[in-house]
């Protein structure tokens, strides 16, 4: 058996110490692109000695497996006069190694910095580990009895250089590497261990439940799509079990070497606690598999305010000095790192939960979190996923429908002219420098903002000028950061630094897939965009980090649509799974006679519409929920209902306010989920794609029937019509893309609110004689081909009729 970790992995996790201190972490989001430019550029001007980007490798054995120990050293630079008898080889050269000449070897070692170089007084401790673990490693392979090591600094912004020279002789290297590894064996020990009970009860699992109908097919097919590492999307309507469907093939081809890590992720914390929940009840099924919940910062933060420095938090200070021992604990004692475990672990190890957490995530076989783990270029992991390799990673994608409009928000940026004039307020009396680079950049701004009247498309010549203002702003504030850990205007400094690295981050990588406009608000505000059109691109490069990807939701259609903008390929996979459910217990009735068309919008339609609210309510007492497309159509048909048709007696009206805090919405939630009045009806009225149409679990009689009034299309504005406009011009439906598609999610989502568990009798009402189209037919799931036409007179009667044939 094998157990592999990067150098830097070992250096890092082993050696680290001190405090958490974001005061001195403040290098933007591209430091790792601009670092590899940087060893390119020192890499190329190093001459015929140099030989760059050496892959080394020690294995180090035990008596139960080996451990190995790879890297890549950035240089070794093997040059005339040494002590050495005989030149080294390097891995794969020739030579006969008999020449005689002397020689000497350096180990090379190149990192790219933000600091000011001039003032680092001595090497980075961990850095000078990494460099030590080349020089071990090359020095055994080739026989050296000396070796030198040389950390070398440059300044991404000036490209200044800076050396730190060290001399190690093969003792010493091997009674520093020999008490490394001496640290390291107590976890490579657990990890044998446990990697031996593990597989073993992966292959000896077997499905928890009967399979339902079609429920081994489709468990079949997400096998398959790991063994033949491809993506596959499915569209899975409720009642399929879809996340048990996901989880058990993943952990089976796990089990069968197909896998190293699971990660699944989803847009929602509901649908986080289901995943746990399946994993535990895979574990009472005899399952080995530790697992970690990946909770947000501020959520799970000890501390009134999340300030990570040692002044402000006790357990930030010395944070890195205990934290390998509360990893420990919690490992050998608990399989589930949920977040009440992680908690109780670091309040009794004094470390910060966050970060115990994440490195929880690296001894858990699956890690449950946010998209934004694989996908945000800010939050990514990048203890997996920052070297841009290729690994046995298998992605669970959940809710999947989520992902287009959090993939067009995680790679687009947003600047307003407003905050560059608000934070020069700020510093003018403290940082002259810093006020001219913001008032650069306010100029650039106000010459654009001259030229804009609603919004206007900018190409690349337009943003130059801005573009170039913008970099020399973040230096000069990377500068002050720097020199200024308690600087009176370092809070907002800092956080319009970020949103600056941000901008600068997406702005390197524009391609076909980014418009880029300049918009003039109504109240006079000036804002300069760079919006992900189609995120698919971006999507696709970090699905590849992994061996496989499996997409689904509920309503995942048109199925084509999403695969092209969720970053599927030609060759990828797609499948329809079957509802379970019987199709008899749900009747879906579609409107014929009222629109929420802007145009029919009068007091007639309102009432009208009211009207078929009050019939369908009337025909049984229950819970019913309604769902309109704005709040300002909400209010407009409920003063209606309330003056036409409301029966205090008989029907209570709870209405979803624009905004709601989360004590509100469970408050609103409770009163469905709870007892029913006796022989009163519950009635809410809510808004599509709000939140109580997306990630509620309403079972039984707690929702009996979902009205939905209007297609759901978003309401128009300039960015649903640049949108709209990159379509067409690529030969889409634009409209398609922007509105329909994006529109009809939002009403299936809504539907599916109401048939939660095979007992559950339901209705769906589509309040909109659109829906009669053919263009939305074909978009109705399979689910919904028996669907009933009806008219204002004809609803009472049919929906009576459906309940008859139940109650």
């Amino acid at each position: 058996m094998e157990i592999h970790i990067s150098v830097r992995n070992l250096v890092e996790f082993i050696l680290r110490s001190g405090n958490i201190d974001n005061r001195r972490t403040t290098a933007p989001e591209n430091a790792m692109q601009e670092g590899g430019r940087i060893h390119r550029l020192i890499q190329r001007t190093m001459g015929a000695d140099y030989h760059a980007e050496v892959f080394l490798r020690h294995i180090e054995k035990t008596p139960d497996y080996d451990i190995h120990i790879e890297g890549r050293a950035d240089g070794i630079i093997i040059s005339q006069g040494g002590d050495i008898a005989y030149p080294p080889p390097l891995p794969g050269s020739e030579g006969d190694g008999d020449s005689g000449d002397l020689v000497s070897v350096t180990i090379d070692e190149i990192k790219g910095t933000y600091r000011d170089i001039h003032k680092m007084k001595e090497a980075v401790p961990v850095h000078l580990a990494q460099a030590k673990c080349y020089a071990y490693i090359y020095g055994i392979q080739n026989g050296l009895r000396h070796i030198r090591v040389r950390l070398t600094y440059c300044n991404i912004d000036t490209e200044e250089i800076r050396y730190f020279y060290f001399e190690f002789d093969k003792e010493e290297l091997d009674n520093w590497f020999g008490e490394l590894m001496g640290q390291y064996r107590k976890w490579a020990d657990f990890q044998f261990s446990w990697q031996k009970e593990r597989q073993a009860s992966m292959k000896n699992l077997s499905f928890p439940f009967p399979y339902r109908k079609g429920q081994k097919e489709l468990v079949s097919y997400v096998y398959r799509t790991i063994y033949h590492k491809r993506k596959l999307f499915i569209e899975a309507p409720t009642g399929v079990g879809k996340t048990i469907s996901a989880l058990f093939p993943a952990v089976k081809a796990f089990g069968e070497g197909m896998g190293e890590k699971i990660f699944y992720l989803t847009a929602k914390t509901i649908t986080r606690t289901v995943a746990d929940d399946t994993i535990e009840l895979m574990r009472k099924k005899g399952l080995k598999f530790k697992s970690v919940v990946l909770t947000a910062k501020d959520k799970i933060c000890f501390m009134e305010e999340t300030e990570c420095n040692p002044e402000f938090c006790p357990y930030a200070k010395g944070h890195f000095d205990r934290i390998n021992d509360a990893i420990y604990d919690l490992l050998t004692h608990a399989d589930n790192f949920n977040r009440e475990a992680v908690e109780d672990c670091a309040r009794a190890h004094k470390v910060c939960p966050f970060e115990l957490c994440l490195d929880m995530s690296l001894f858990a076989d699956g890690v449950i979190g946010d998209y934004n783990y694989l996908f945000d270029p800010h939050v990514y992991l990048r203890r997996f996923f920052a070297e841009g390799v290729r690994e046995d990673y298998i992605f669970l994608i959940d809710e999947a429908h989520n992902l287009v409009d959090r993939g067009r928000e995680m790679y687009s940026a947003v600047l307003k002219k407003e905050d560059f004039l608000a934070l020069k307020k700020v510093v003018k009396e403290y940082e002259v420098k810093l006020y001219r680079q913001l008032e650069a950049c306010n100029r650039e701004l106000l010459k654009l903002k001259r030229q804009c009247e609603d919004y206007t498309y900018l190409d690349d010549e337009d943003m130059a000028p801005f573009i170039r203002a913008l970099t020399r702003l973040s230096a000069a504030m990377e500068d002050y950061l720097e020199d200024n850990e308690e600087g009176a205007a370092r809070g907002e400094v800092l956080d319009f630094y970020f949103e600056v690295s941000h901008f600068l981050l997406i702005n390197d990588k524009l391609d076909e897939n980014y418009v880029v406009y300049t918009q003039l608000a109504s109240d006079g505000g000036f804002s300069i965009r760079l919006f992900c059109v189609n995120p698919a691109k971006n999507l696709r490069e970090c699905m590849t980090r992994g061996r496989s990807t499996i997409l689904f939701s509920a309503t995942l259609l048109p199925i084509q649509y999403y695969k092209r903008l969720l970053g599927g390929e030609a060759e990828d996979y797609e499948v329809y799974a079957h509802s379970v459910f019987d199709p008899e217990k749900k009747r879906v009735f579609v409107a014929e006679d009222v629109t929420s068309r802007y145009t029919r919008r009068s007091d007639m339609e309102y009432y009208n519409i009211a009207a078929y609210i009050h019939n369908v309510i009337s025909q049984r007492e229950g819970n019913y929920m309604v769902f309109f497309p704005s709040h300002v159509f909400l209010k407009s048909i409920y003063d209606v209902y309330y003056n036409y048709f409301l029966d205090t007696n008989r029907v209570e009206c709870l209405l979803q306010e624009e905004r709601m805090d989360e004590k509100s919405r469970e408050e609103f939630l409770a009163r469905f989920a709870g007892a029913d009045e006796e022989g009163k009806t519950l009635l809410g009225f809510c808004v599509l794609g709000g939140i109580f149409s997306e990630g509620i679990d309403l079972k039984k009689d707690s929702l009996i029937g979902a009205i939905i009034v209007g297609t759901g299309l978003p309401q128009v504005c300039n960015e649903r019509e640049i949108l709209k406009s990159y379509f067409d011009l690529r030969g889409e439906s634009g409209f398609d893309f922007a509105y329909k598609y994006p529109g009809m999610n939002k009403v299936l989502q809504a539907a599916g609110r109401v048939i939660r568990t095979v007992d559950d009798v339901g209705i769906i009402v589509l309040l909109d004689e659109r829906f009669l189209n053919s263009s939305y037919l074909r978009m109705f799931p399979r689910e919904w081909e028996k669907y009933e036409r009806i008219s204002l007179e004809q609803i009472g009667r049919r929906i009576e009729r459906f309940w008859n044939e139940w109650l």
